[in-house]
């Protein structure tokens, strides 16, 4: 019974000490000064070598939605338009954000995590502590500011460059002309789903960030704590990005 008891325990204790310590790092805005440079570095790391592994895999959603959706689409009744009118919003409601979501999850999260876990049990960051840092404000806040700041940046270009994958796809295949692709796309545009994506998109590297230096920075064990630490890190993120992906769709939707 004690042992039931601690393991139903275990997930609000988790998640009790996550939101102290996001409260705790978010507390630290103020001291700007230092963590600057840190930001600038975060940022480059999530999202500028970022692109390259966002941009082919939004590249090939889209190429691979535009095939899909023309071979379901065999009636003579059906304007070939139609393709555009399903890939474009697909794109930006939901392939957009949550491809990218998955695809830095393992890349951004899983890195994150490792890089704290190997600090906390390297003691780099109890070293911090003593000379008198904020370890919260220097580690935890930069990375999860340059995440809620250059995930909406990847979204947009995974759109774009998914649908035009896309319509590059449509017009060497010869299921439709560009022309027409685009067509359809505007036929069935709303103005809030690019609106309803980057808020996708901000939740997305909240949570992605966030519960990766939670992972990290309270890793124990060694070097097996540290790889125990990057994989939940990386589960938890895709587990998490599904939950909301539901809830803001039912909400905003």
């Amino acid at each position: 019974m004690p042992d039931a008891l601690t393991r139903f325990l275990q997930p609000i204790d988790a998640f009790g000490r996550y939101v102290l310590l996001m409260a705790h790092a978010f507390r630290s805005v103020g001291e700007f000064r230092s963590y600057r440079t840190n930001l600038v570095e975060q940022m480059v790391r999530i999202g500028i070598d970022s692109i390259p592994i966002v941009a082919l895999a939004a590249a090939f959603s889209g190429a691979v939605t535009t095939v899909q959706t023309a071979y379901q689409l065999v009636s003579p009744f059906i304007p070939r338009s139609i393709i555009g009118s399903i890939v474009a919003p697909s794109m930006i409601l939901e392939l957009g954000a949550v491809v990218t979501g998955f695809i830095l999850a393992g890349r951004v999260g899983a890195r994150i995590s490792a890089e704290l876990g190997t600090m906390r049990v390297t003691e780099q960051i109890d070293a911090l502590e003593v000379m008198g840092l904020n370890s919260v404000g220097y580690l935890i806040l930069p990375r999860v500011i340059a995440g809620v700041l250059m995930f909406p940046a990847l979204y947009v270009l995974a759109c774009f460059v998914g649908i035009g994958g896309g319509m590059l796809v449509a017009e060497l295949g010869g299921f439709l002309s560009v022309g027409e692709f685009v067509q359809g796309a505007r036929d069935f545009f709303q103005p809030f789903d690019p609106v309803f994506g980057v808020i996708k998109s901000l939740v997305f590297g909240f949570l992605i960030t966030s519960i990766a230096c939670f992972k990290g920075y309270f890793t124990a064990g060694g070097a097996e704590g540290v790889g125990r630490s990057t994989t939940q890190a990386a589960v938890l993120s895709c587990v998490f990005i599904l939950v909301a992906d539901l809830v803001l769709a039912y909400t905003l939707l």
